[in-house]
């Protein structure tokens, strides 16, 4: 059989010891070199890398300097790519003989996205005739740093990602990263919004897992970083800063508790909401998506939208989800008529989708739905339904609800309530 192409892409800025320590490891695979092809993706380099001669072919494609751009520059590479295997390694990654040929052995098995084993080492010494006599065994090896503990224990939990949840895009890293070709145009690539360094490589993950990808941790693919880990090289107010700038970004595009907490309104929520409202009376669609908005992060969009005349929440759009929306939504419901939720919101039913309530409203998951996953159970529990929204009396509805709120504060007519006065500190 003949072995599939494989495109290695190297983001590269001016880190020329590092990339020709790379570019030495990659004449060293087993894999044919005849089937391999590299492309340099430099991001703004003062000087252009030369790979110079090599077994394999290679290129250099460059971009402007304009600030961090690592998610930028694996998508140049990756345009010109030509191969069925995209291999991601970061410049400062040096690669072990057997690195491409365990990823390949991987998709083979069916994997769509592949995380190899970052190794870290001290490496800025490394001659590349020295780093041949390492990994041909004649030679010292660099001295090695601990790998992170998280994600050991990550992929040991997940069985190397075969058992992981919805959580498994946070153990993988854009530097031992490989995808099939397909899978990379499914999902459009990275994020170019990322613009310092971290968090592109999960929500480019995030997106893969909502599309279905098949993860897998391959301990086999082993590369050696230059250095330790990015947390055991920073104080703890520079790793604060970077993960809040990577935290921020992450909270714009990946939805769910653990990167946006809750209460705040994104451009890309969690549950996307499509709902035919055509025909309906504009207060039964206002009831209809007051109900699954509230307590969720969630977005209403609406096929007619004739009650964007009154609604001005900007959770509430007219016409179809962009691609983008539902390629990051953890979670679909699609809505033939309004109806209203009670009893529960909808960040109570994803917990437990896929799931149906009454004969209008059911919650989807996302990959389940790009997978072809088991059709939504019938939730029974008392006092949660989803109600057909017909001649709903909105001013009645509402003047109920306020009638039935325990105000916070129980004032008493006959003891007025006074603020106590901050003590004084004695001079």
């Amino acid at each position: 059989m003949i072995a599939p192409l494989v495109s290695v892409v190297v983001p590269h800025y001016e880190a020329p010891h590092d990339l020709a320590l790379l570019l030495t490891a990659l004449e060293l695979q087993t894999h044919p070199l005849d089937r391999l092809e590299v492309l340099v993706a430099d991001d703004g380099s003062r000087d252009a890398p030369e790979p110079g001669p090599r077994p394999y072919a290679v290129r250099v494609l460059r971009q402007a300097d304009e600030g961090f751009r690592a998610a930028a520059a694996r998508n140049l590479g990756a345009a010109s790519a030509r191969g069925e295997v995209l291999c991601f390694l970061d410049a400062d990654t040096v690669p072990e003989p057997g690195y491409v040929a365990a990823v390949v052995r991987a998709v083979t098995a069916g994997a769509d996205l592949v995380v190899g084993r970052r190794r870290h080492a001290d490496l800025s010494a490394t001659a590349p005739d020295a780093l041949r006599r390492w990994f041909g065994g004649q030679g010292p090896v660099p001295r090695e740093f601990d790998e992170p503990t998280w994600l050991r224990e990550a992929y040991e939990r997940t069985a190397d990602l075969a058992d992981a949840g919805d959580d498994a895009y946070r153990f993988v890293i854009s530097a031992v990263l490989s995808t099939t070709r397909r899978l990379f145009e499914d999902v459009g690539g990275f994020e170019e919004a990322f613009s310092a360094y971290g968090g592109e490589d999960w929500e480019f993950a995030h997106r893969c897992w909502l599309r279905g990808a098949e993860f897998r941790h391959v301990p086999d693919a082993v590369a050696w970083h230059d250095g330790p880990d990015f947390a055991g090289r920073t104080d703890d107010a520079q790793a604060r800063r970077s993960r809040n700038v990577e935290g921020l970004t992450l909270a714009r595009f990946v939805p769910g508790h653990a990167n946006r907490g809750d209460q705040l309104v994104w451009s890309h929520p969690d549950v996307v909401v499509r709902l035919d409202d055509t025909g309906a009376a504009v207060a039964d669609v206002v009831a209809s998506v007051r109900s699954v908005l509230t307590g969720s992060d969630a977005g209403v969009w609406l096929r007619d939208g004739a009650a964007l005349a009154v609604l001005e929440d900007p959770r509430v759009h007219r016409g179809e989800p962009p691609a983008s929306v539902l390629g990051r939504a953890r979670y679909r419901v699609d809505l033939e008529r309004p109806v209203v939720l009670t009893g529960a919101t909808l960040a109570d039913l994803a917990e437990v989708a896929p799931v149906r309530v009454g004969e209008h409203l059911a919650v989807r998951r996302t990959r389940d739905l790009h997978r072809g996953g088991p059709d939504p159970a019938v939730l029974q529990v008392p006092g949660v339904t989803a109600e057909p929204a017909q001649d709903v009396d909105l001013q009645r509805r509402w003047g109920h609800e306020d009638h039935q709120r325990r105000p916070r504060f129980q004032r008493s007519l006959r003891t007025p309530f006074v603020a106590t006065e901050r003590p004084t500190a004695a001079p």
